[in-house]
């Protein structure tokens, strides 16, 4: 036995003393380390950069939320333009449907008309063409 006097107290040995263990059960989770001096530096930088990190992915979704929510309102105005052109369209093709069954209608009416009004249009094209052309060329003499 060993006997030995630490502050006025006498403490009697009979084994040997076993390292101290720390079951994993009661750490809960956690990593023993972490809790050290040395590691709770790291631990706090990192729980720092998560917590930002956190930040961004909400800031991030809130600016995808503002995206889609002014796709939707610009495909909704789109949709109007669309639906207005389409509606134009269909009013100048109505237009034309009819000026073109009016045409129909005076030409099968009047065709001697129609067709003095066609040989008179292509004579002038043919005397226009011939003055443009004498007018582009200089004057030749022969004699």
């Amino acid at each position: 036995m060993l006997d030995s006097a630490i502050n006025g107290a006498v403490i009697q040995d009979k084994e040997p003393c076993a390292p101290a263990t720390v079951p994993l059960s009661d750490t809960k989770g956690r990593d023993p380390m972490a809790e050290t001096p040395n590691n709770a530096g790291a631990s706090k930088a990192a729980n720092e950069a998560q917590e930002a990190m956190k930040k961004q992915i909400a800031e991030l979704r809130r600016e995808i939320t503002k995206i889609n929510r002014t796709l939707s309102d610009r495909a909704e105005e789109a949709e109007g333009w669309y639906d207005s052109a389409a509606e134009r369209a269909s009013r100048a093709a109505r237009q034309l449907r009819s000026q073109a069954h009016t045409v129909t209608e005076t030409v099968q009416q009047n065709p001697g008309t129609i067709s003095s009004a066609m040989m008179l249009g292509g004579v002038l094209g043919v005397v226009l063409g011939i003055v443009i052309a004498k007018s582009s060329e200089p004057e030749r003499r022969w004699f």
